[in-house]
């Protein structure tokens, strides 16, 4: 099939003179500085409020629990249950990645994030009310719902303005405001804590207030600033209007295409290298889960308390930012997303795997190792989305592939993440985790080499069969 795609571009993908010029390249490079002014900061504040609102349960979990001020004991929930809570949310978010990345298209991005970021912020507010088990689990499904959509979406929405080399560090800086939300998280968490029972509320559920209202206020501003596509942007120039349109005639996707047909979701339903690339990232997504959601549990259970525990998941995000940052920008340098994912899923590895084999009681070693396993384990995931990304070549499927990415691969990843540390493991280090993790962080790093040899090898034989050379070829 790829194959076919590319003997069908090799007039398209000719490099003209013009295009190689330096007037040429410095038009472009003014254009990308424009566009990223105005899309990468936006995005990068939109999944920093989304993820703040997602994972700020494990905050609420532990938060004055000395007190019997805490989500657990105030709606009765057990450990069993929380973690119910925690499942039905990624069983929503596994669901309805796809239909919301078809609506993406279809409504527009600013207003369908908009929407999104409406719905989830009322719900998070609306968390701070939440008197039971059941009404906790009910709000977390319906939170997953509308928070489906947005990452997906954000991935999507970048091959609207982005070539394929550009776009793996730009999704580390929106999903990078992850790793932000989890430092900022554990300092706003321990400052809020210290407003509980303030006007008869304790500190968890100011805590869902807070947090949920930021979310409904800016999805007003993203209706009206958040841009579309190239083709209607009024703040570019009728000349880089042209100019962003012309230079993703071959690798981006377009706003004003066709939507997707029956036989276009086929073809990538059926790309099986595709499933690669879905099984990988089903390795990634565990590990990402189980820290989003148990980094407060995991500090808990290296000897610190209370807010205490709250204020120490600031470090291990904040390296994991840096670190995050460098690799997604030495990724597309270098053109080698598959290796560096590869190399930091290994690092992530060992992190996890000293965790496990250390005695319980080696707090100074194992939260060392919690920083480097955060950061291996945060760092590998641009790359391998960008990887993903340039290596759709129909513009109609590449929002279906992405969702299907995250929808297939991610979702029960995470939901495999909420049960692997286990709340009776606390005293012993929460081995299962640890173990789980390494172990699939390690089929990580193999997935990618083999991903790797395999484009190598695809790529070889397309050379072969196109004597001209003039191809498109599958990126690394």
């Amino acid at each position: 099939m790829a194959e076919k795609i590319f003997a069908e571009d090799v007039k398209q993908a000719s490099t003209s003179t013009r295009e190689s010029s330096p007037e040429y390249v410095a038009s472009e490079q003014a254009l990308r500085w424009k566009q990223d002014k105005r899309i990468i900061p936006l995005s990068a504040g939109i999944y920093f409020l989304c993820y703040l609102d997602r994972s700020n349960i494990g905050n609420a979990k532990i938060m004055n629990h000395s007190t019997g001020d805490d989500l657990m004991t105030e709606t009765g929930m057990s450990n069993f249950e929380y973690t119910i809570a925690l499942m039905v949310f990624l069983v929503a978010y596994g669901l309805f990645e796809v239909p919301s990345n078809i609506l993406l298209k279809r409504l527009r991005p600013s207003r369908w994030i908009a929407f999104l970021m409406f719905g989830w912020g009322a719900l998070t507010m609306g968390l701070g009310g939440v008197k039971s088990y059941a009404a906790v689990t009910v709000v977390r499904f319906l939170l997953g719902v509308f928070e489906a959509g947005l990452f997906p979406g954000l991935v999507y929405y970048l091959t609207f303005w982005y070539k394929t080399e550009e776009r793996s560090i730009r999704v580390a800086f929106i999903l990078a405001s992850a790793t932000l939300a989890g430092a900022f998280g554990g300092a706003i968490a321990f400052g809020i804590g210290h407003m509980n029972q303030a006007a008869g509320l304790s500190a968890w559920r100011w805590l869902f207030i807070i947090e949920g209202a930021p979310s409904c206020l800016s999805a007003v501003a993203v209706w009206f600033i958040l841009p579309d596509y190239p083709e209607d942007a009024k703040w570019l120039t009728a000349e880089e209007r042209d100019l962003a349109v012309h230079r993703l005639r071959l690798e981006g996707s377009k706003g004003m295409a066709k939507a997707m047909s029956w036989p276009d979701a086929k073809a990538t339903l059926v790309d099986w290298r595709l499933w690669g690339h879905y099984v990988v990232y089903f390795g990634i997504s565990t590990p990402f889960s189980s820290l989003s959601l148990f980094t407060p549990s995991i500090t808990a259970g290296l000897g610190y308390v209370d807010l205490q525990a709250q204020l120490m998941t600031v470090p291990p995000y904040a390296v994991a930012y840096i670190v995050q940052i460098l690799t997604s920008w030495s990724a597309d340098h270098f053109n080698a997303r598959g290796l560096h994912s590869a190399a930091m899923a290994t690092i992530g590895a060992v992190g996890f795997l000293a965790s496990a084999v250390l005695p319980a009681d080696a707090y100074a070693h194992r939260y060392g190792c919690l920083i480097v396993a955060a950061s291996g384990a945060f760092s590998c995931i641009p790359p391998l989305l960008g990887w993903l990304s340039s290596n759709i070549f129909s513009t109609a499927s590449v929002g279906l592939a992405i969702a299907l990415n995250i929808g297939l691969g991610g979702a029960p990843g995470q939901i495999v993440g909420v049960w692997i540390y286990k709340a009776n493991e606390a005293k012993a280090g929460y081995p299962t985790g640890h173990w789980t993790n390494a172990a699939l962080l390690f089929m990580v790093a193999a997935g990618c080499v083999i991903l790797r040899l395999y484009y190598g090898f695809r790529n070889r034989k397309i050379l072969r069969e196109n004597e001209t050379g003039d191809v498109r070829l599958f990126k690394y």
